[in-house]
């Protein structure tokens, strides 16, 4: 409790009012939130009494009782696991695998299981913030674009219609229209023949994403680049999802349409209401609290409302039987023998679509996805900690981050995900919620994530979920990723000509090269069939040419690091007043014995520099 004194007679009645509601701008007043109340002591002065509350119920070190751990962690795993599936949806479909039930359901259950490793991985060993590590749509988005460059990449070789008596197998739908078991075998082969590819190149992509991390070269990185850059390469990411994402709602707009409005309702127009809860315990036996649970589970809300209204709509025979059209694959039951056919219990396993393959191509798509996963993180890790009152992360706890995101990466590439995992910035903003931070809950939240994993019928009843619905999830979805990108532009001087004309040219090369290619892919000739597929995975990626440009002309146009934003990135830290932490690096030290940090070999690692920095600060 602390207490400012001051004569009544000395104070106007206005003044001592108002001191009441000041007290948060005098100097002596600590950091954190506080009560305060003014209570006279004599007639002759005036005690003011502020009580600080705690900036989080839980810090990152602390332990939480197990139930109430537990009930954060499903909080934590239902917030992320739209996104996953949204992911690995994606990744079927640019694979050609969407007709096949049984690659979609490995392949979901080899990305929730990677889920849990790698954030497990993430909590432990690498920056040792509560951060969650989820499927990674930065490695989707080239993969899409090399998709429209080449539009009939799934389709089968001319003349194979005739087996099938003249059936054709098109790209655009999500059921085969063929029971010819040569042509069921065919399209299998090029699904796994893709998958394949993709699981190479995504090893070899991990390892280099693992070597900037134990290198040091991710601080390198930030030197070069900035909110600048990054706000046209996310937000030409975000945008190009959307024609991914049209192709889901077409199945039933009206289905999608219900989805995403009910999702951004209890988002958006309810966000100032809290809903009564029913909870228990030892001391108050049954009580009500009041909580945002609608605005917390906005999206997992609107996906039980759109798949409620298919089951209605399939009931009462609304929508079509036709296999051939789109709208079946709005009906509830359109994939209902998925969960009857999956294993209770099934472990991926490296290798399960095939012996690794290498695509030039993939890799280069991969690539790319990996500098802008990387960036991407290290702005999280700075808000973790922002969010968990704790230091802002040093040097070598972010380079041991993207060492272990790429360890990830790669291990996801030998169990076939299909993509990589990254840090969720979602999960994030559920810590500032709940003003829950500890490291236990994450821990919680990984052992579910492999749980879901291992039990095949989990994945099997996420894939059930009907078509329009997961479009309209993905709507609220990724036009908030296009808003979180635009949020960087605070840090940046809008007022100046030079960073506007760079994030508006560079939006506009991103959004037209692309569209170049997919409206007149004749007009590239080399002459080499080989050359011409390389320079158009290039050219098609609308975050290689967006992105790109805006990084040469931010480096090359004469610009303040204020002006730019570097200052904001690289020193979040610096607000003007000092603050007080809630713990202080030593969370950050690398779980090693205590004499191992101090030997001398440990200040040349990049990764594990925790008794130099202890130096240094001192």
């Amino acid at each position: 409790m602390y207490t400012l004194r001051s004569s009544e007679k000395q104070m106007p009645e206005n003044l001592r009012t108002s001191l009441q509601m000041d007290i948060d701008d005098h100097p002596s007043r600590p950091n954190g939130d506080t009560e305060a109340r003014m209570v006279p002591e004599s007639d002759a002065e005036v005690e003011i009494e502020y009580e600080v509350r705690p900036r989080l119920l839980y810090n990152v070190s602390d332990r939480v009782p197990i139930h109430f751990a537990i009930f954060c962690a499903f909080q934590q795993t239902l917030i992320a696991l739209s996104s996953s599936l949204a992911v690995s949806t994606f990744v079927a479909d640019i694979t050609c695998a969407s007709d096949f039930p049984d690659i979609r359901r490995d392949l979901l259950s080899t990305t929730l299981l990677m889920n849990g490793i790698t954030t497990l991985l993430m909590v432990t060993i690498g920056a040792r913030l509560p951060l969650f590590q989820g499927a990674a749509s930065e490695y989707v988005v080239p993969l899409l674009a090399m998709q429209m460059a080449n539009p009939d990449m799934c389709k089968l070789p001319v003349g194979t219609d005739q087996l099938a008596n003249h059936t054709m197998i098109s790209n655009d739908s999500f059921q085969l229209n063929t029971t010819s078991p040569q042509l069921i075998d065919m399209k299998r082969a090029i699904a796994l023949t893709k998958l394949t590819e993709l699981q190479g190149c995504l090893m070899l992509v991990g390892a280099i994403h693992c070597l900037v991390g134990l290198t040091g070269l991710g601080g390198l990185l930030l030197r070069f680049i900035g909110p600048v850059t990054i706000v046209p390469a996310i937000l030409l990411m975000g945008t190009y999802l959307s024609r991914a994402t049209a192709k889901f709602a077409r199945c039933h707009w009206g289905i999608t349409a219900v989805t995403a409005v009910t999702a951004l309702i209890m988002s958006l127009h309810l966000s100032k209401r809290k809903m009564p809860c029913l909870a228990w315990s030892r001391k108050k036996g049954f009580y009500i609290f009041w909580y945002p649970f609608h605005q917390v589970f906005s999206i997992l809300i609107g996906l039980m409302v759109g798949w409620g209204l298919s089951a209605i709509l399939t009931y009462t025979q609304v929508l079509s039987n036709d296999p051939s059209l789109p709208e079946y694959m709005a009906r509830s039951d359109a994939r209902a023998d998925i969960i009857t056919n999956a294993n209770w219990f099934k472990v991926p396993y490296p290798n399960q679509f095939g012996t690794p393959r290498f695509n030039m191509g993939v890799f280069i798509a991969f690539f790319i996805g990996t500098l802008n996963s990387i960036l991407d993180s290290i702005g999280d890790y700075y808000s973790c900690a922002r969010t968990c009152n704790v230091p802002p992360p040093p040097r070598y706890a972010v380079n041991r981050a993207i060492a272990v995101e790429g360890l990830g990466s790669a291990l996801s590439g030998l169990l076939g995900c299909g993509h990589a995992t990254t840090t969720y910035g979602a999960n994030i903003g559920v810590i500032g919620l709940t003003k829950v931070a500890s490291r236990q809950v994450l821990l919680w939240t990984a052992l579910i994530y492999i749980m879901f994993g291992i039990v095949g019928k989990v994945s099997a009843l996420f894939i059930t979920i009907p078509i329009p619905v997961l479009g309209g999830a993905m709507i609220v979805m990724f036009g908030m990723f296009n808003g979180i990108a635009l949020s960087n532009l605070q840090v940046i001087s809008l007022s100046s000509t030079r960073n506007l004309a760079i994030i508006g040219t560079s939006l506009l090369t991103g959004l037209m090269v692309p569209h170049w290619l997919e409206a007149y892919p004749d007009d590239l000739q080399t002459g080499s069939t080989y050359k011409d597929s390389i320079l158009k995975t290039l050219l098609s990626n609308p975050i290689l040419c967006g992105g790109t440009l805006a990084a040469f002309l931010d480096n090359t146009v004469p610009g303040t690091a204020n002006e730019r934003g570097i200052t904001a990135w690289q020193h979040p830290e610096e607000s003007g007043q000092s603050r007080t932490y809630s713990e202080g690096l030593e969370m950050y030290a690398p779980i090693f014995p205590s004499r191992w940090l101090s030997w001398r070999l440990i200040k040349y690692l990049p990764f594990c520099q925790y008794e130099a920095q202890k130096k240094y600060n001192s």
